[in-house]
């Protein structure tokens, strides 16, 4: 397929919609029928949705959605490709669009921080006292980040509260700014930031996924790549330098590959070379790779046979290199 023909989209705005369960059956239908693939969420604060299609399919959807007064304003992302970016189409309500697991949730049309463009960016997060927060995932942050920002020690969104209330001091008397991949996980966290009492708080509009097409910015003071939530799993940032921070999971050597641990009950994403994938069965540690319910073991039609004298040749190489 020729580049280009395709696109992905990404959107999000905070506005009220009434019925979200209906919303979601008619959206469904009409996603379909245009020919659209991806995973939409909405909710009574708004919508939140990423989709791919070609251009056609994209145009269509895209007057779709401000053909709605609720959406007729919305900013849309557009990313080119190669093909579909998802294997399904999804359009579900939930309660809440962006999960912070709040006891009094944060609605950014009330509350929520300055909202910087790219190139007020690039030069604020250079100034003094500043400290950069990622309020991603720890697994994305690992794939790429803003050089010098704070890793947050988090699997889900919705620890960072806890995560910030735990490491406070660090960040008192701090210019605070904040980023995602395209916005909307800020317009929350910088509202429950300036809620819990930090005076000055800036978020990145738009997200990573701006920053990176601006033509002032140019993506500049980004290392690695962006991780993205469909099969792309990672997107070019910085048009001016290339810099590779991903560490494979078994060797450290320099990868921007990520796979799911085979134990299902683990399913970790790990950074890995697909040597190091096939060698290490694509089991994040020993226990991940003998649990009884390993996919590689199920994938690969392995034999018992097969299957120990793997485990052996695994036990022998990691005793031959011991860094690992």
């Amino acid at each position: 397929m020729e580049k280009g023909t395709y696109r992905v989209l990404l959107y999000y705005k905070y506005v009220p919609v009434a019925d979200p369960e209906t919303f979601a059956a008619e959206h469904l239908k009409a996603c379909k029928e245009i020919g659209l693939k991806g995973r939409i969420l909405v909710g009574t604060e708004g919508i939140n949705g990423t989709c791919s299609g070609t251009i056609e399919q994209t145009d269509a959807y895209m007057n779709l959605l401000k053909q709605d007064e609720r959406f007729a304003d919305m900013v849309i992302k557009i990313d080119e490709a190669d093909g579909h970016a998802f294997k399904k189409m999804h359009v579900r309500a939930r309660q809440e669009i962006v999960n912070l697991s709040l006891e009094e949730d944060i609605n950014p049309n009330e509350l929520t921080g300055k909202r910087l463009s790219p190139e007020e960016w690039f030069k604020q997060m250079q100034e003094e006292d500043t400290v950069i927060i990622d309020a991603r995932n720890d697994y994305e942050f690992d794939l790429g980040h803003f050089r010098g920002a704070v890793r947050p020690d988090i699997e889900n969104f919705r620890d960072l509260p806890q995560w910030m209330r735990d490491n406070k001091e660090q960040f008192e008397g701090k210019k605070i700014l904040t980023y995602c991949t395209g916005g909307i996980r800020c317009e929350k966290f910088s509202g429950w930031l300036v809620r819990e009492g930090y005076e000055d708080v800036s978020q990145l509009h738009g997200g990573i996924a701006t920053y990176g097409k601006d033509s002032v910015a140019q993506g500049q003071l980004w290392d690695g790549q962006m991780y993205v939530f469909d099969e792309r799993i990672a997107v070019p940032i910085n048009q001016v330098e290339q810099v590779i921070v991903g560490r494979d999971h078994f060797d450290g050597t320099p990868c921007e590959r990520y796979v799911n641990c085979a134990n299902p009950e683990c399913n970790a994403k790990i950074l890995s070379s697909e040597e190091n994938e096939h060698l290490y069965m694509r089991s994040c540690s020993d226990e991940c790779r003998t649990h009884p319910r390993n996919r590689y073991f199920v994938e690969h039609n392995m034999t018992v046979e097969e299957y120990d004298e793997r485990l052996e040749a695994i036990a022998r190489h990691k005793n031959a290199t011991p860094a690992l």
